[in-house]
């Protein structure tokens, strides 16, 4: 249970209290990753079909599901956007890379990054109140499970951290395979009612999110030599805007 309580107040702003907290307690909160972008999502798609009920534009109800997401997570996520972006943008490698990667203000890069990816997030929620409520419930909890189902792809068996300390470390080369696979499962498995009369767009979406993550991790790999926790927040943001995008193609 402390892994799950650590997978809960590292993605949640929910203050749960932590017991012992070690790579053990890593891997299983980093499993359990996927598990609590679902309430999440739920209680978010709550929140957009209620604001469409009371007349809110779809564009005002958008905005305010993503501030009420943001508030949720501290925006640590894209804040870990913001600064990978701003370290593969600086085009330096190693040390270097992280160094601007750590730094505390945010550069022009790591700004661009965080206003498409908020833009391109709620034009994606402004085609959903149209749809059935079990469509657009399906659709928030996919991308938002889909996001955290990065994170425990990032932090998969045989990739190393970047850091010798810090998240990235507690984290890095922990989840194994099989759970792993049977995340992706379940993640798949609740994306099939996403868009009615398609049920292979939701899957789909999974695919295409994870993909470009594996891309984002490829380049950091390579550029930085493993993941660090900005790099995990980056992850999140990517899979949950792609996923968005290609279930809003209705």
């Amino acid at each position: 249970m402390d892994g799950v309580r650590l997978a809960v107040t590292t993605l949640t702003v929910v203050p749960v209290r932590v017991g012992i907290v070690d790579r053990r307690t890593a891997a299983v909160a980093m499993t359990a990753a996927p598990a609590v972008g679902l309430p999440l999502g739920a209680l978010l798609a709550g929140i957009l079909l209620l604001l469409d009920a009371a007349g809110a534009p779809t564009l005002l109800a958008a905005a305010v599901t993503l501030g009420l997401s943001t508030l949720l997570t501290r925006a640590l996520h894209l804040d870990g956007l913001a600064d990978t972006v701003d370290a593969l943008g600086s085009y330096r490698a190693g040390e270097a890379g992280l160094a601007v990667m750590k730094k505390p203000d945010i550069g022009p890069f790591g700004v661009a990054a965080v206003t498409l990816a908020l833009l391109t997030q709620a034009a994606a929620l402004t085609a959903l109140p149209d749809a059935a409520p079990v469509a657009v419930l399906s659709t928030v909890c996919t991308a938002y499970g889909t996001g955290r189902l990065a994170i425990s792809w990032a932090c998969r068996r045989g990739l190393p951290p970047a850091r010798p300390t810090g998240l990235g470390a507690l984290v890095a080369d922990t989840v194994p395979p099989v759970p792993l696979a049977l995340g992706t499962a379940a993640t798949v498995a609740i994306s099939v009612p996403a868009v009615p009369g398609r049920p292979w767009q939701g899957p789909l979406a999974v695919i295409l999110a994870l993909t470009a993550t594996h891309l984002l991790l490829r380049q950091c790999h390579r550029r930085f030599g493993g993941i660090t926790g900005d790099i995990l927040g980056a992850s999140l943001e990517l899979a949950t805007t792609v996923a968005l995008i290609t279930l809003a193609l209705r």
